[in-house]
């Protein structure tokens, strides 16, 4: 997928928008119902390049609608992308749909988002991980867009500290598809939870394929061999636990894992992998979540009962947002007092005692 070098520096530049509208703006209604005129409600949803079964960002978007649209009692219509040059059709096909809420997911549906926006305002427009600023001036580019955003650089924190817990090689690793903001969040709070982990232990866990300013990174977000040979090159480093951000290319990672013969953990990203993703199981420490099926369909209920608010929704520990994943085979694997270490930090983040960096907070 190629995307404008321009959106490298987009969560940043959007980072005191993102925070203005934060500040007044809660997790959308839960629906209670569908408003009267409800019945001839449609809302569609785009994906991003990955489909809706990459067990990722776009399933779980596409879970969220549906959700709504079997609660509403009505038709879901759906656009599949795959490639950029699809994104702009593709919205455009749902508007001839006659949808009164269309969901964009990925950042990458930006630009062709906003345009559309514009050209339709009476249309509700939903926006997945983008603060829809195409221009980086701190300002929404459309009225009518809401977007949703996740601090997952939080949940990635507690994984971070977990993982430095849980290594015996004293050695964790991590690499990303694509070096974007909605990527590199994971591998920050990440760090920032080793960091913490050293801080609090006096121990010197090394993170491998991110250094806190750049790293390693496959170059797209496709399970392929250049995500696996990424992979590969961070293992043969004497890592034991592994986070693998962008979709797909955790499937290369753990066929990486599981040639190179070690006790490797994996960690997933966006979807909890153990329940997605069968084959990772005995390999699937936690997942760091990013719960979008939730705001999606909370998004979607208010555009159908008429109570639209498109100020922008940021997902955290606090409002449940983000989040981590049970740890499910690893539950006996992973020490009773570190389990409590990390609930306690979970909560020592809520409370602002414990601060993760990222480009939304």
């Amino acid at each position: 997928m190629t995307i404008s070098s321009k959106r490298l520096l987009g969560g940043v530049a959007a980072a005191g928008l993102i925070v203005g509208l934060a500040a007044c703006a809660p997790a959308p209604e839960k629906g209670e119902g569908a408003a009267e005129g409800a019945a001839d409600f449609v809302p569609c949803i785009v994906s991003d390049a990955g489909g809706f079964d990459d067990r990722s960002f776009n399933q779980l978007s596409y879970e969220g609608v549906q959700k709504a649209a079997e609660e509403l009692g009505v038709e879901l219509k759906q656009a599949e992308s795959n490639s950029e040059t699809d994104f702009g059709p593709n919205i455009e096909s749902m508007i001839g749909e006659g949808c009164n809420a269309i969901v964009s997911v990925g950042f990458a549906l930006s630009a062709a988002t906003v345009e559309a926006a514009n050209a339709n305002p009476d249309t509700d427009f939903i926006l997945v991980d983008d603060a829809a600023d195409n221009d980086f001036d701190g300002n929404k580019d459309a009225d009518n867009v809401k977007p949703l955003l996740y601090n997952t650089a939080q949940a990635a924190f507690l994984a971070g500290y977990l993982s430095a817990g849980y290594s015996q090689s004293g050695k964790v690793g991590t690499f990303g598809g694509m070096e974007f903001p909605t990527v590199t969040i994971f591998m920050d709070g990440f760090k920032q939870g080793v960091d913490h982990y050293n801080s609090v232990k006096g121990t010197n866990v090394e993170v491998v394929g991110w250094n806190g300013e750049t790293g390693s990174f496959t170059g797209g977000f496709e399970a392929n061999q250049d995500a696996k040979s990424v992979a590969q090159n961070i293992l043969d480093q004497g890592v034991d636990v592994l986070l693998p951000v962008g979709g797909p290319i955790y499937q290369s990672a753990l066929q990486a894992i599981k040639e190179s013969g070690r006790d490797v953990a994996l960690l997933g990203v966006d979807a909890d992998l153990f329940e997605t993703d069968e084959s990772t199981k005995d390999f699937v420490l936690t997942s760091i979540l990013k719960n979008m099926d939730v705001s999606t369909y909370e998004a979607v209920m208010s555009s159908a009962n008429g109570e639209f608010d498109a100020n922008a929704y940021v997902g955290t520990l606090d409002n449940g947002g983000v989040g981590i994943a049970p740890f499910h085979n690893f539950e006996g694997k992973v020490d009773a007092a570190l389990v409590k270490e990390v609930d306690a930090l979970k909560q020592e983040i809520i409370d602002g005692k414990v601060t993760v960096k990222s480009y939304l907070s």
